[in-house]
């Protein structure tokens, strides 16, 4: 089935950017990174799905990656669908919501994965292009065997996407493509940056909340907002381990719950940890973390995981979300006991442990390499307090060991995680 596609007023369907290379396809790489909300995801599936429709003497077969597995139905797999109702299309494709593929009306395949197991994705044959949503939260060896399942000769113009916002100079990202002590061959890569400022679909509401943080918090808006790699000073937690956990493995250890509430521009996040308190090691086996979620949604998320009758510990500012979560059925959620300097001293606690994350956990990790100590602007000497960004993971684990720390003896239990 042929597809005609006509935008006889491009200004109001692109943003500048992404129309000026829509149909430009001559680098292997497109890097597309820069702030939030500056619309580089929405404009890189916009220019996929458009490659896919064109006429090529083979369909295109995409496919469309989080790092995380859970992640993908209500990011990316739902923003390609936007995209496709918008341009009454999607009526026309064939869907499979359990498998998470699509169907184009000219044949071409979409195929939507996580990398949580590289090995699944080396089984998948024929790929014309290959989509990372969040790259930062890969690894460089991802991104090497992603290019490698490019080599399909049939298709021509293969490329693969990379999407993401900077986080430290630490990633891999900075390391492949802005250190400046490596040379990019820029036949083969180009490089697009964008913040809020190129997105001409944001409303007054949403450009004043962006804009209000560099009034609030200056740090994170260079990162947050201008999309600038951070350069890292004194790391609030500078070793810790990251590794696939294994639950059988830690069985005979209690489990902790901790959440922390966000809305438009902080995620909630929602965390499951077991602590060996003989052996001071922390480990994180599960995080959930998500932007703009209404409380009935964490509820959702809770009871979906399979954590809604465990004790949950939350961020006591929040009591009408603590008291709406009890009404949709967490039952045991309950507020942190905040005091004088309780992140000083939680931060303190945590600083005993050894500290071993499950390499799924894609947000904590980037918090703990991005969680840097504040400077004394008259000394520039470092003072005993954190900056207030990329803690929102860690301040939920700071709530769930709030019992231990607090010297409680917890009640033993084990779960049986899916891994």
């Amino acid at each position: 089935m042929a597809i005609s596609l006509n935008f006889p007023q491009p200004s109001k369907v692109f943003n500048k950017q992404i129309y000026d290379s829509l149909k430009d396809y001559s680098r292997f790489i497109e890097v597309w990174y820069g702030g939030a909300s500056s619309g580089k995801s929405h404009g890189v599936v916009q220019k996929v799905v458009l490659k896919s429709l064109s006429n090529w003497k083979y369909p295109r077969k995409v496919l469309w990656l989080r790092k995380v597995d859970r992640t993908i139905k209500d990011s990316i797999f739902a923003d390609v669908q936007d995209c496709l109702s918008n341009w009454n299309i999607l009526q026309f494709c064939k869907i499979n919501n359990s498998d998470r593929t699509i169907k184009l009306p000219n044949g071409a395949i979409f195929l939507f994965k996580g990398m949580d197991d590289p090995e699944k994705i080396k089984s998948i044959k024929n790929i014309s292009d290959v989509v990372m949503e969040e790259a930062s939260e890969f690894t460089l060896d991802d991104f090497t065997q992603l290019t490698l399942r490019l080599r399909e000769p049939k298709h021509p113009q293969r490329q693969l996407f990379a999407m993401f916002n900077p986080v430290s100079k630490v990633n891999w990202t900075y390391k492949q493509w802005f250190d400046p002590n490596v040379e990019v061959d820029h036949d083969r890569v180009v490089i697009h940056h964008s913040t809020y400022k190129d997105n001409r679909f944001l409303d007054a509401d949403n450009i004043a909340t962006i804009e209000n943080l560099k009034r609030t918090n200056p740090a994170y808006y260079k990162i947050y907002t201008l999309g600038e790699f951070a350069t890292l000073d004194k790391l609030v937690f500078p070793v810790f381990e990251k590794r696939r956990l294994h639950a059988q493995d830690l069985s005979s250890l209690p489990s902790y719950f901790g959440l922390d509430f966000g809305f438009v521009n902080d995620p909630s996040a929602f965390v499951h940890v077991k602590v060996d308190q003989k052996n001071k090691i922390l480990y994180a086996l599960e995080e959930y973390t998500k932007k703009g979620m209404l409380n009935n949604e964490i509820s959702k998320v809770i009871t979906d995981m399979g954590y809604s009758k465990e004790v949950i510990t939350a961020d006591a500012a929040e009591q009408k979300s603590i008291a709406e979560l009890k009404r949709d059925g967490i039952a045991r959620v309950r507020p942190a006991k905040k005091g004088p300097d309780s992140v000083i001293q939680g931060i303190s606690f945590l600083q005993q442990y050894q500290l071993v994350i499950d390499d799924r956990c894609v947000k904590l990790i980037e918090e703990l390499e991005n969680y840097t100590y504040q400077k004394d602007r008259k000394t520039n000497e470092y003072i005993n307090k954190p900056v207030d960004s990329y803690n929102h993971c860690i301040d939920a684990i700071r709530y769930a060991v709030e019992e231990i720390n607090g010297q409680a003896t917890p009640k033993i239990k084990v779960y049986d995680i899916s891994i």
